[in-house]
């Protein structure tokens, strides 16, 4: 069966088919077989391919090996097609839940959708019917012209249109009641201002870019004796009662020497009683507890405007009581000239107009001395305010939390527990905190003083809310007990401390030609940059507002404060002297964008007492006289001539009419407004001879001549 290796025979005949035989035998390599001699060469070349692979098979073990071959596909095979149907289905499976949930979803949203939406109409009409009704008791037929009028809120405090938010209006949660999402949504410009703050506070060592606080009241000047007062061995004290649940009233040991603190300071006739005093977390506390207690939700509250802007929080988000507003010309009045100033007429009127709406007053709020505007009100003002809430039987809440923060010897403030008798002592109570007078706003300490004991026993079963903890009680008693460090020790200091920050930026202002109410109380200056404002509107006052965060600068617009004219500002002046520095450089930074120059020849003065201080010509305040110059050169910085009078800054107006600069004194007076504005800013650097000129070629050679002179 086998062939032989050979190529053929020596008769020369062909060879035989296939070269070699099926044995498989080794052939030689030569032209008429390949390598392995299993695949034989043709006539004309190469068998085909199928025989070529036919081959293969036979010489593999014929029909076996084709068949173990085929089955060991056939497996693969399967095993490949099972794992593809396997991860189909999985697939499969997968997607059919995904769609399930996504359908879910798309349904609870349309669920909720519609449950919002018909809330929202509900609220609507709940609304609507109440306004129509009420205008309806008050003036008939008038309910009627509603029906293409838009639904008005008559919990909403009166007042000016509050501008529209710049974010777009939270809608309301589902998971929240109405009264929740009135909380959840009551955000006004003080806590959004403070929240971005505290995300970004200013640190001379780990944060130099971040804000600087001059928006927020506090009093920074004194932390150095709080501390060391704070870390002596008395305030170390923890007693087992102390630990345990107080007096919701505050424990008795407090309540005494709040009582004769009280007494003392504010000069009472009679002692105060221990059993009128009531103490909790912070004055924020106490105008939402004496609210909830004299109030009933739908009830209003009379407050002169400007005001502190979180009391309408601290009486609106608990107890649904809303602030009626008596709102204050910031135009000068009276024989004395004062901006905003207050008057019972004035009361008289907003009482009236709110009777007319329906609107039951229970209440009425005043600030002595005042937050913005740091007015101190006489003792017979008091008593003339305290007559007209007798007058309509109206709760008189007097907020005197600033009482020790006068920081002029020249000015002096009576408070109203000094007073000989009181028109209506149990409708008069009395709020004071250690968190203004003592530097201690983390303290969490406001005092209630009345004689009428319902009110107290009612705010009382709130304390389980609001009460303070047993060591902080403590130590606030400690602090009122050691007379002999407040009186000698921190209040003097903290006075001039205060009033020579209050110098520095009051001269800051000046210098900028920026007007402002001169008070000699408070942490604040209530400044007027109305004329900064691109139009007179509140939508401005909040873009100016903004303009100053993006200089990382925060201050207070007079929208967060119900102010009715827009453009009137708070600024902070209790700071530490070098963050004051940086903060009025970002000021003059912020309004240079805007394109505000220092202008004094514009400026005027009705005096540090009453009216406003050094500033651009305001309406009513010109009496002929429009150029101002200040007798110092610069203002003094915070710490140095610290007991030096807030009303040394005698100011010099000139009347451009008589002067035109003739006057030897008046030149010289100008020469000097100039050099300070050069050393203040560089406004003069860019204003230079020749752009003048360019506006007025009369006025080129006098500007020159000032500007070399004032260089010298």
């Amino acid at each position: 069966m086998a062939s032989s290796s050979g190529t053929g025979g020596s008769t020369g005949g062909p060879p035989a088919a296939g070269g070699r035989g099926r044995g498989g035998g080794r052939g030689g390599e030569d032209g008429d077989g390949d390598r392995d001699g299993l695949e034989p060469r043709g006539p004309r070349g190469p068998a085909p391919l199928w025989q070529r692979k036919r081959r293969r098979v036979g010489c593999g073990g014929g029909a076996a090996g084709d068949g173990r071959a085929r089955a060991g596909l056939d497996a693969a095979l399967v095993r490949f097609l099972g794992w593809q149907r396997v991860a189909e289905e999985r697939l499969i499976s997968l997607e059919e839940a995904r769609m399930e949930r996504e359908a879910e979803a798309e349904e609870r949203r349309e669920r909720m959708e519609a449950r919002r939406a018909e809330q929202d109409r509900q609220h609507e009409l709940r609304l609507f019917t109440a306004f129509a009704s009420a205008l309806s008791a008050v003036c008939p037929g008038a309910a009627q012209n509603l029906a293409h009028t838009p639904a008005q809120n008559p919990a909403q405090p009166a007042g000016p249109a509050v501008p529209e938010r710049d974010a777009q209006t939270p809608r309301d949660s589902v998971y929240l009641s109405s009264r929740g999402n009135l909380m959840d949504q009551a955000v006004g410009i003080l806590h959004e201002g403070f929240a971005l703050y505290q995300a970004d506070k200013h640190d001379f060592d780990s944060n130099r870019d971040g804000i600087i606080n001059l928006g927020t009241s506090e009093n920074k000047l004194c932390y150095d004796l709080l501390s060391k007062r704070l870390t002596q061995a008395d305030m170390l004290h923890v007693a087992p009662a102390l630990l345990e649940y107080p007096d919701l009233r505050g424990h008795c040991f407090l309540r005494e020497e709040v009582a004769s603190f009280l007494t003392e300071y504010s000069k009472s006739s009679s002692p105060l009683k221990v059993e009128n005093v009531v103490v909790m977390n912070g004055c924020t506390s106490l105008f939402s507890c004496i609210t909830a207690v004299i109030c009933d939700p739908g009830d209003a509250v009379l407050i002169p405007t400007p005001f502190y802007g979180s009391i309408k929080e601290d009486v609106g988000l608990y107890s649904g009581v809303r602030l009626v507003h008596t709102h204050l010309d910031c135009e000068p009045s009276g024989t004395e000239g004062r901006p905003f100033l207050l008057t019972t007429d004035k009361l008289e009127q907003a009482m009236e107009q709110a009777k007319a709406e329906g609107v039951r007053v229970r209440a009425v709020i005043f600030m002595n001395p005042h937050n913005p505007l740091g007015e101190i009100y006489s003792g017979q003002e008091m008593t003339a305010f305290l007559e007209f809430a007798k007058r309509h039987e109206l709760h008189a809440i007097i907020d005197e939390v600033y009482m020790l923060s006068v920081f002029s010897e020249s000015a002096a403030f009576q408070s109203v527990l000094s007073l000989a008798r009181l028109p209506d002592a149990q409708r008069t109570h009395v709020l004071w905190g250690l968190s203004k007078d003592f530097a201690a706003a983390g303290l969490r300490v406001g005092v209630v003083y009345s004689q009428n004991q319902d009110v107290l026993s009612a705010m009382a079963h709130l304390g389980f809310f609001h009460v303070i903890a047993g060591i902080a009680q403590h130590q606030a008693a400690m602090l009122l007990r050691d007379r002999d460090w407040v009186s000698r020790e921190f209040l003097p200091q903290n006075r001039a401390r205060m009033e020579a920050a209050h110098r520095y930026i009051s001269g800051e202002l000046r210098s900028l030609g920026i007007p402002f109410l001169n008070r000699p109380a408070c942490f604040f200056i209530w400044a007027d940059l109305r004329k900064v404002l691109s139009e007179q509107s509140f939508p401005a006052e909040r873009k100016l507002w903004r303009c100053f965060l993006r200089h990382k600068i925060l201050v207070s617009p007079g929208e967060a404060f119900s102010c009715s004219t827009p453009g009137w500002f708070r600024i902070i002046f209790t700071d530490q002297e070098d963050r004051l520095r940086l903060g009025m450089q970002r000021l003059r930074k912020a309004l240079a964008e805007l394109g505000w120059v220092s202008d004094q020849q514009d400026a005027v003065s009705v005096g540090p007492g009453r009216g406003l201080e050094n500033g651009d010509q305001t309406p009513g305040l010109g009496n002929g006289a429009d150029e101002v110059a200040s007798k110092r050169d610069s203002p003094a910085p915070p710490g140095a001539g610290a007991s030096a009078s807030l009303v040394d800054e005698d100011l010099v107006v000139l009347d451009r009419q008589s002067s035109r600069l003739a006057s030897g004194s008046s030149l010289d007076s100008l020469i000097g407004t100039l050099r300070r504005q050069i050393r203040s800013c560089d406004w003069l650097e860019k204003n230079t001879p020749e752009v003048s000129a360019g506006e007025d070629p009369e006025l080129f050679d006098v500007f020159r001549d000032l500007l070399h002179r004032a260089r010298k």
